[in-house]
């Protein structure tokens, strides 16, 4: 009886998604919680000059988001901040590779409170607690697990149960902020936002993939023109000033009005 009573409620939660007023343009954004801030911004200036188009947007990490549309959550543009999930989606039948494009690139660091000495990642085995998303769903973890291992301390540090798991990079972040952990890995773009955590250490390139935000429109998506309309002004030279004000790299720099052949 419990059971039923939950999968109605999940139902209802979904239906309630989903409805829009008669005739209006939504779009569906699933996008890594690491583009919270710089997405909503985006959605706001892409709102104020399209009213009649609704943006629902869903933060989470990678993975999360991806199984989610697995499962059939409504989505029309999914962002990754691991390309490896974009292309699950892409074997699952969900998204069409001609529909995906890199869109920013980031870089991961370690973060902690003032006074707290990282000068490499072997020197991190000095610390007790440092927090890390889920390497199996969250890219930052996953990436942050490469490095680690890299470095020949990952083993050592799961062993004696330094590592804190978190279930996306921003509360990976919030582990640090409140001092809960020493330490935590997340992005430069994370680490611009925090008020008490700051910089402690940026992690060698070479120990890790570059970190590449895919972006791509779902199926429905595909079908959906406002959808289109959006992605073509994730693209634009305006949304990439919000994207490279919030410490992103674009990858590909937008043709600016008027400089076009």
């Amino acid at each position: 009886m419990v059971n039923r009573w939950l999968n109605a409620l999940v139902l209802l939660l979904l239906l309630s998604l989903c409805a829009l007023p008669a005739g209006a343009a939504s779009v569906r954004i699933s996008a890594a919680s690491s583009l919270a801030e710089a997405i909503g911004e985006i959605c706001i200036r892409y709102g104020a000059a399209h009213p009649g188009v609704t943006l629902v947007r869903n933060f989470a990490a990678s993975g999360t988001l991806a199984k989610q549309i697995v499962s059939g959550a409504p989505a029309d543009l999914f962002v990754s901040a691991d390309p490896k999930w974009m292309d699950y989606l892409v074997d699952q039948g969900r998204i069409s590779r001609d529909e995906v494009s890199d869109l920013v690139t980031n870089v991961l660091v370690v973060v902690g409170r003032k006074g707290v000495q990282v000068d490499s990642l072997a020197a991190m085995t000095d610390l007790s607690r440092i927090a890390i998303g889920s390497p199996k769903s969250v890219p930052a973890g996953g990436y942050a697990e490469k490095a680690l291992r890299a470095s020949g301390v990952y083993e050592q540090l799961r062993q004696n149960n330094r590592l804190v798991m978190a279930k996306d990079v921003r509360q990976a972040l919030m582990y640090a902020e409140r001092g809960e952990a020493e330490a935590a890995f997340v992005y430069r773009t994370d680490a611009l936002l925090a008020r008490h955590a700051v910089i402690l250490y940026v992690v060698p390139q070479e120990l890790y993939p570059r970190v590449t935000y895919p972006v791509g429109l779902t199926v429905e998506g595909k079908n959906n023109q406002a959808a289109k309309d959006f992605f073509a002004f994730l693209n634009s030279q305006e949304a990439a000033m919000v994207l490279e004000r919030y410490g992103f790299v674009v990858v590909k720099k937008p043709i600016p009005p008027g400089k076009m052949e």
